[in-house]
């Protein structure tokens, strides 16, 4: 199988390193840098914008495509342009050749479920977004859904939770704090990966959530995030005491009152096996290297 990797970043050069083990890979990006990252993985590497059908034209038939392009942190006008715009330019582009992909996996986020006031959602809760950004999400996930059909491809989501590993641990916001209330769904970054090159080789699946196996209180993760690493734990401070502060963003202030814990139970049932089960495994390399760097 050829697959095709549109965004090929964080998570798709893992995604590069894990298919290349039986398959093809092509990665789309547009830097130096990222030509530079994708052909370290030993994939084929291709220079195009996602958004951009002339500049898709380079990129090879495939077998199967993953968008997993980012808006790069901007708002929700940049997330319209990259999640919703170019996942229908690059569905029309692919899927008006000749050969066109069979499968297409679009990454999303588990913000797309919006508020459940802290109780567990899977695939079948309905998504309720609170705001513009998780809106466009959840419209790109619709584009995928529905508008790849129409071209003869199976449009697939993995919803992916908070993503961490390498070079994402973020030690210092827990061990220094002050940490907000609430709870995290994390996944390490090579399950993220690992569950898209999961639905490309052996489920037919329409959506899976992408998370660990525990979501886990904040504060329990920063003191056990703490005591592991041998320093004292962090100032905590409540949901309240953040709203208070006037110059809090509004988009800030929407996902402070966001409250879910998200199920892996469906991706267990299809067989799929994590390598880092819980943060407790995933974050062993980060404590490691803070304790013997201090």
């Amino acid at each position: 199988m050829r697959v095709g990797i549109l965004g090929c970043g964080y998570v798709g050069l893992e995604l590069a390193r894990q298919l290349l083990e039986d398959h093809e890979v092509v990665g789309v990006r547009r830097s130096d840098a990222g030509i530079e990252a994708v052909e370290a993985t030993g994939a084929d590497a291709v220079r195009a914008d996602a958004t951009d059908p002339d500049a898709l034209e380079a990129v090879p038939d495939v077998d199967a495509l993953v968008f997993a392009a980012s808006s790069g942190g901007r708002g929700a006008e940049a997330a319209e342009r990259v999640y919703v715009d170019g996942l229908r330019t690059a569905i029309e582009t692919f899927g008006s050749r000749a050969s066109p992909p069979n499968r297409l996996v679009y990454t999303s986020s588990t913000g797309v479920y919006g508020d459940h006031g802290g109780e567990f959602v899977d695939e079948d809760t309905p998504l309720t977004p609170t705001t513009e950004k998780t809106r466009v999400l959840t419209e790109a996930e619709r584009i995928a859904r529905e508008i790849a059909p129409e071209y003869g491809i199976d449009g697939s989501v993995a919803r992916f939770a908070g993503l961490y590993g390498p070079d994402r641990y973020r030690l210092e916001r827990y061990l220094d704090g002050p940490v907000t209330e609430g709870y995290l769904n994390m996944i390490h970054r090579d399950d993220a990966a690992g569950i898209v090159r999961f639905m490309l080789e052996s489920t037919p699946e329409e959506v899976l959530v992408a998370v660990d196996d525990e979501p886990v209180d904040k504060w329990a993760f920063a003191d056990w995030l703490a005591d592991e690493c041998g320093v004292g734990r962090p100032p905590k401070r409540t949901k309240a005491d953040r709203l208070d502060d006037d110059g809090l963003p509004e988009a800030a202030r929407r996902r402070i009152l966001t409250s879910k814990r998200c199920s892996n139970d469906r991706v267990r049932e299809l067989g799929y096996e994590f390598r880092y089960p819980t943060y407790r495994e995933g974050y062993r390399p980060a404590i490691d290297a803070h304790s013997n760097a201090n």
